[in-house]
């Protein structure tokens, strides 16, 4: 009996055994059997897939997923395990606040975040890493959102996040952005980037080709329309945000001309003769020349709507080029006028004609006073009327004037307001009391004349004759008496300068006085004027029957020098 008990538990225990060799087995066919390859496939599956700790891994995967199945106990741990720990997962993110994984907002990840957090992330995007791309067609710029007055507006997005719950997992949630526009500010900036986006149009032009002129169609321009730009980025704004990128509107620009063959034969006819710029300064009576070749000239040209014209986008380069060479000094005063030099570049074209005369001009300027200086010395310095000092200085008290201070003083070109004539030139020296003129660079007139009493002194400078009068008058308050002022008149009278406003100084002969007699008696050599420079009769005639309106009148003195070369001729220092 106590045999037979103790045989039954180990009979137990060798079955048991068996039971767990069979299942051994069982899984064991399982496997799949090992597959025969030759010697490199075997090498390159070895190398490639037969690692063996993934083999392992594997193998623990099977017999845990073959134990739950089989252990139903452990199957309902695990199962609790998982659910505890998504009720912990759960729970946190409630608890804290936080916004549940996988939402997304313009490509800005803020699963995970508590709603500070979430905002900050935003904020920071969109304020200072966020640069939209606004393109039309190949060119592309680049804004910021502040730049183009967009305002994100954080509330509405981490709200909808967090309404969302677990939704976005595990395929990821996108919520959308609420972005506002300021319409004003978004405007500005559309309506400054036309100006770069512009692409002109291109009206019909030419090219040269060896020898021959050959024609280029006139092509349309694009402008930016930023309107309807703003228009579309306010009504697609969310989209404009997610891609970072502002389709731009253009509108086209259509050219004036289109064919260029109405006038190819005056192009041909232009470029015969090399064009010449002669630009001219007044002061230095200098004339400055610029050729360019035929290639570049033909490319200046355009069809215009009567005929052919200036192309200014291709000549301007050159204007500029030329003005840079004017100067030698860190001054810059002298300069081509680009409107002035461009219109008369047109009456060349439009008349065939292959020289074109220009104008050096002079910049406004500061003058620093030195010792001993006053206002008066100043303009008599510089060659600029006092009252234009004046005015170049409104609200300066110009009679108090220390070392150091600075004054504006105008352009020279005030006083040579007229186109000048280059070919003729008087020069006057107030301290010999003498005057010189000269015709392509020769001289005709040399004689004595008088100059303005100290208490009038003729003002120095370079100026130019604007007026003629045979016949003129004048006065000075030294004529005045109980009877009134007397008026004394003048032969010969050309203007040069203004003293004042409608006050003008000039050249002229004999001064007949109220009393009948001549002022100086009717002789030259010594100061006797109040201002002009009074030739003798017989000499005044023949001066103002030769010099032309715009003839450049060049008065030296001992404050200013002489300034061209035919001055220095005529008055060596």
């Amino acid at each position: 009996m106590l045999m037979e008990q103790s045989v039954e538990p180990r009979r137990k225990r060798i079955n048991n055994a068996r039971e767990r060799q069979r299942r051994r087995k069982e899984r064991g066919a399982m496997v799949t059997p090992r597959i025969q390859v030759d010697t490199r496939t075997r090498r390159a599956f070895h190398n490639t897939v037969r690692n063996p700790w993934v083999d392992r891994g594997r193998l623990l995967v099977k017999d845990g997923l073959w134990y739950l199945r089989n252990t139903p106990v452990a199957l309902v741990a695990a199962v609790c395990l998982v659910a505890i720990y998504v009720l912990l997962f759960v729970g946190s993110h409630l608890v804290q606040g936080r916004i549940f994984p996988n939402v997304w907002s313009f490509g800005i990840y803020i699963g995970d975040m508590t709603a500070e957090e979430a905002e900050l992330a935003l904020l920071k995007a969109f304020t200072s890493d966020m640069r939209i791309r606004l393109v039309d067609g190949d060119r592309t710029w680049e804004a910021t959102t502040a730049e183009l007055g967009l305002r994100l507006n954080t509330a509405p997005i981490i709200e909808e996040a967090r309404n969302i719950g677990m939704a976005g997992m595990p395929f990821g949630w996108r919520v959308p952005p609420v972005v506002e526009a300021n319409y004003i500010t978004a405007q500005n900036y559309l309506l400054d980037l036309s100006q770069q986006a512009e692409i002109p149009p291109y009206n019909a032009g030419y090219e040269l080709r060896g020898d021959t002129v050959v024609g280029v169609p006139g092509k349309e321009g694009r402008l930016l329309d930023a309107g309807l730009t703003l228009e579309h980025m306010t009504n697609n704004i969310v989209n404009v945000v997610e891609r970072r990128r502002l389709d731009l509107i253009m509108q086209p620009l259509l050219p004036e001309s289109i064919d260029p063959q109405p006038y190819i034969d005056e192009v041909q006819q232009l470029i015969q003769q090399p064009i010449q710029l002669a630009g001219y300064d007044p002061y230095t009576d200098e004339t400055v020349s610029w050729s360019t070749s035929p290639e570049a000239f033909v490319s200046w040209l355009e069809a215009g709507e009567t005929g052919l014209t200036l192309r200014e986008e291709t000549f301007v380069p050159f204007l500029d080029a030329q003005t840079a060479s004017l100067n030698s000094d860190a001054q810059e005063q002298r300069f081509l006028e680009p409107t002035e030099t461009m219109n008369k570049l047109r009456e060349a074209i439009a008349e065939l004609n292959p020289v074109v005369d220009l104008r050096v001009r002079y910049r406004p300027t500061v003058y620093e006073i030195e010792f001993g200086d006053s206002a008066y010395s100043v303009s008599r310095k510089t060659g600029i009327p006092f009252f234009l000092l004046q005015q170049s200085n409104p609200g300066r008290n110009l009679d108090v004037l220390n070392p150091g201070d600075k004054i504006s003083l105008p352009s020279r070109d005030v006083a040579v307001p007229l186109d000048p004539v280059k070919e003729k030139r008087i020069i006057v020296d107030i301290p010999t009391q003498s005057l010189v003129a000269y015709e392509n660079g020769v001289e005709v007139f040399n004689w004595q004349i008088s100059t303005g009493i100290p208490s009038a002194p003729t003002a120095p400078g370079t100026y130019q004759i604007l007026s003629h009068d045979e016949l003129a008058y004048g006065s000075s308050y030294t004529l005045c008496g109980s009877q009134g002022c007397g008026q004394w008149t003048m032969y010969w009278f050309m203007g040069i300068y203004e003293v004042q406003p409608g006050l003008v100084n000039g050249f002229h002969g004999a001064v007949e006085l109220p009393n009948g007699q001549y002022l100086g008696g009717g002789n030259v050599g010594q100061p006797y004027t109040f201002g002009c420079v009074m030739s003798l009769d017989s000499n005044a005639k023949l001066l103002y029957e030769w010099a032309d309106i715009g003839t450049v009148v060049e008065i030296l003195s001992r404050e200013y020098p002489a300034q061209s070369e035919l001055a220095r001729r005529a008055f060596p220092a």
